[in-house]
This record gives C-alpha cells, sequence and structure tokens, in this order.
C-alpha cells in the first residue's frame, strides 16, 4: 500500500515534512516518491494544493542534471498548444502508457532472469524473441486495444 507524506509549503520556499515534522528538501521528496511514496504539497499562505508544481520543479531539476529530460520537438508541442489538448492527453494515455512500459520491462526482466537461473542458451533464444516479439504492444494496450488479453 502507497503511504501518503503530507507536505506543507513556507513562502521562503521551504517544505516541512508533517509527518517526521522536519524540513525536507526536493531530494528528500524525490527519493520517498522513488521508495513508492506518494506526496501531498499543501501551500501554507493559501492552503492551495501545489503538489504538481513541487514535482515539476524536481523533474526540471533532474532535467538540468541530465542536459535534458525530454526532447525538444515534444516541449515545442507542449508550448504550441498549451494545456488544453496535451493536458487530456497526459491525463487520459501517458500515465497509463509509463504504467503499461513498466510493466513490460517488469515482465521481460523476469523472463530473462529465469532464462538465466536455467543456464538457457541465449543466442536461439534472442532469434526467436525478435522475430514473435511485439514491442509496441504495451501501447496499444494504454489505448484500450488488448485484444491480447482476452
Amino acid at each position: 500500500m502507497t503511504h501518503t507524506i503530507r507536505i506543507k509549503k513556507y513562502p521562503n520556499r521551504r517544505l516541512y515534512d508533517t509527518g517526521k515534522s522536519v524540513y525536507v528538501t526536493l531530494q528528500d521528496v524525490s527519493e520517498s516518491i522513488k521508495k513508492g511514496h506518494r506526496i501531498e504539497v499543501v501551500d501554507v499562505k493559501t492552503g492551495e494544493d501545489v503538489t504538481a508544481f513541487v514535482l515539476t520543479q524536481i523533474i526540471m531539476n533532474k532535467a538540468k542534471e541530465a542536459d535534458s529530460l525530454l526532447p525538444v520537438s515534444l516541449l515545442h508541442l507542449v508550448i504550441q498548444y498549451g494545456e488544453n489538448i496535451l493536458h487530456d492527453f497526459f491525463d487520459r494515455h501517458l500515465e497509463k502508457t509509463m504504467e503499461n512500459y513498466l510493466e513490460y520491462r517488469k515482465a521481460m526482466d523476469d523472463q530473462v532472469q529465469a532464462y538465466l537461473e536455467m543456464g538457457m542458451d541465449f543466442s536461439n533464444l534472442a532469434e526467436k524473441t525478435l522475430k514473435e516479439l511485439d514491442p509496441m504492444r504495451f501501447f496499444s494496450a494504454a489505448l484500450g486495444n488488448n485484444d491480447d488479453k482476452k
């Protein structure tokens, strides 16, 4: 079960973890999320939910470190079409696509691990897998086309 961490954001940009009664950094929040926790951030002055803003700050900091997070062409589309069209897409499809991709990736990792434990020869397996593998299956599942689950 996912634990929600409640954080207060003060006007001086400091973040306060109400459960632990300590001030935290964006890095601390990021580490909590990586451990599977959800966060909820409320602006102390206005009472407004600013969770999305704080999460966006974390993502932007990661993008600075990695020199880019999203392709420039996608960023242009986000700016060009604004939040109306893209917000709908992100709400309906992106999260499910990511979840399906992560499930698919875990299943493949588990399968490879099982083959390794059995001492299987990967040269024949790779040839067979590449012929049968449909890497876009998780995208069609995200869009509601679950024919392969029937």
